[in-house]
This record gives structure tokens, C-alpha cells and sequence, in this order.
């Protein structure tokens, strides 16, 4: 059975307007992106821009002020009646959250349930799997990011890189149609960054449709096909990667890349 965002010209993901405030600090001002299937859009800029506010507006973890987001055509945490809108019930805000699979800076794994069964408990809790079908799905999902030796290690004994890389199959496991990362790579030490940015250059590559959260300029330079540099709460500047990351027209953008790649 196809999603509605299978069909021609209906994106995976449409925000329009999104203000979020926290008290008298605005840290939305109305961001507006569309990404489309196959997409993999990288969200770039200092500290407190917002980036993350707007990933956690998406996956409903916050709650926008006003605007709309719709995935796969539908829209997200509201029912429309006419020109009225209503919020929807947790129960119906689960079920759309299923769309979006989130992979956090933390891992947030269960370090007292093994790989496997960190990979295998929401599709059988959420989707109502079999054990076996849950089971068969979450092995091929470790052999995908190269770690079918782990599938029954505990989660708390294993290394930052291979916790992300499981934290990453966990969120496949409900079978989204957007990923959601968040800075993944932040919480590593360094000599892990690249196995976790390897696993994510192959799901882009398979067609994964991502919104990636990151400082890594190298990597959303090879892998995005649209970058969007924000700063306080706007989008600053948005484009291919060669346009905002080689060929910026902004100067917060030029200041911010320079940066970031350790020039003065």
C-alpha cells in the first residue's frame, strides 16, 4: 500500500510559519521548508538557532505556537473541520509519530534490555508484531549498520558509536518515512564519528529521506541535497550545498562556514 507521499507532488515534509516561544524567547520565527522523497536536507548554524526546536516540532515533541507541518500529506497534530482545527488525541499523535523516526545526540537505549531487544520493542508494542516478524526485521536492520556480532550484547556495553548506529536501526525498525537526527554525532569521541556518518551516507544513498541537524560541514557538503543555514530562529539561507557552503550570499552565512571550517 503506497503513502500519500508516494504520490506525485506531495512532499514528505511541509512547514509553513512555525514560531515556537518559550516565555518572551521567540526561537521560531516562522520557518517555512518542503522536503521532498529522497531528500536529504541538512540543517546548519550556531548553537540556539533553533534547529532542534524545529526536529522536535516535527516529531511532536514540542508543540508549534502557530504554522502547520504536514507529513506525508497529513497534517500534524490537528484534525481540520472546516475553518476550525482541532488537536488530536495522544493515541492519534502516536500513531502519525510513527512516520518520523528520531535519533537523538544521546543514545537513549535501554542498557539493561540487549541490541535486540531495544530494536524489537516499539514494533511490538506500537505496530503489534510478532516476536519472529519483529525478530527478523530488527537482524537485517544490524547486519545494515554493520553490527550483526552485537544482536545480543547488552546496550550499556557497547561503544558511543555503536550505541548511535543501534539508536539509528531502532527508529528504522517502525519503518518511517522522514528521518529526524539530531546532532548524532555530537556525543562521540571522535575516532567514532565516521561509523556513525557511514551508516548515514548509505541510507541516503538508498534514498532514505533524512533532515540531518549537524556541524559536520564535510558531510552535509557529500550527502545533502539542500542545506538551510539558520540563526536566531529564521532561515538565513538555503540552497544546494555547493550554493551555502562553497558560494554563500549572506554574510552570516560566510561568517558561520569559516568558522566552522577553522578558518579565521
Amino acid at each position: 500500500m503506497k503513502t500519500s507521499s508516494q504520490h506525485a507532488g506531495v512532499p514528505v515534509l511541509s512547514a509553513q510559519r512555525i514560531h515556537k516561544r518559550y516565555g518572551q524567547n521567540e526561537v521560531l520565527k516562522g520557518i517555512s521548508l518542503t522536503v521532498r522523497r529522497g531528500d536529504v536536507l541538512c540543517l546548519i548554524g550556531p548553537s540556539g538557532s533553533g534547529k532542534s526546536t524545529f526536529l522536535r516540532c516535527i516529531n511532536q515533541l514540542e508543540t508549534p505556537d502557530s504554522g502547520f507541518i504536514q507529513v506525508d500529506g497529513e497534517l500534524v497534530g490537528y484534525t481540520r473541520k472546516g475553518n476550525h482545527f482541532f488537536g488530536l488525541s495522544p493515541r492519534a499523535i502516536a500513531r502519525q509519530r510513527e512516520k518520523t523516526g528520531m535519533v537523538f545526540q544521546s543514545f537513549n537505549l535501554f542498557g539493561h534490555l540487549t541490541v535486540l531487544e531495544n530494536i524489537i520493542k516499539a514494533p511490538m508494542l506500537v505496530q503489534r508484531k510478532s516476536r519472529e516478524e519483529a525478530t527478523e526485521a530488527a537482524l537485517a536492520l544490524l547486519e545494515r549498520v554493520g553490527l550483526s556480532a552485537k544482536v545480543d550484547a547488552y546496550a550499556r556495553h557497547l561503544s558511543g558509536g555503536q550505541q548511535q548506529r543501534v539508536a539509528i536501526a531502532r527508529a528504522l525498525a517502525m519503518k518511517p518515512s522522514l528521518m529526524l537526527f539530531d546532532e548524532p554525532t555530537s556525543a562521540l569521541d571522535p575516532e567514532l564519528v565516521g561509523e556513525v556518518l557511514a551508516v548515514m551516507r548509505d541510507l541516503a544513498a538508498e534514498g532514505m529521506t533524512m533532515i540531518v541537524v549537524t556541524h559536520e560541514l564535510r558531510f552535509a557538503q557529500e550527502v545533502a541535497s539542500h542545506v538551510a543555514f539558520m540563526d536566531h530562529g529564521v532561515i538565513v539561507e538555503s540552497g544546494t550545498p555547493t550554493d551555502v557552503l562553497v558560494h554563500p550570499k549572506e554574510q552570516r552565512t560566510r561568517a558561520f562556514v569559516a568558522r566552522a571550517r577553522g578558518h579565521s
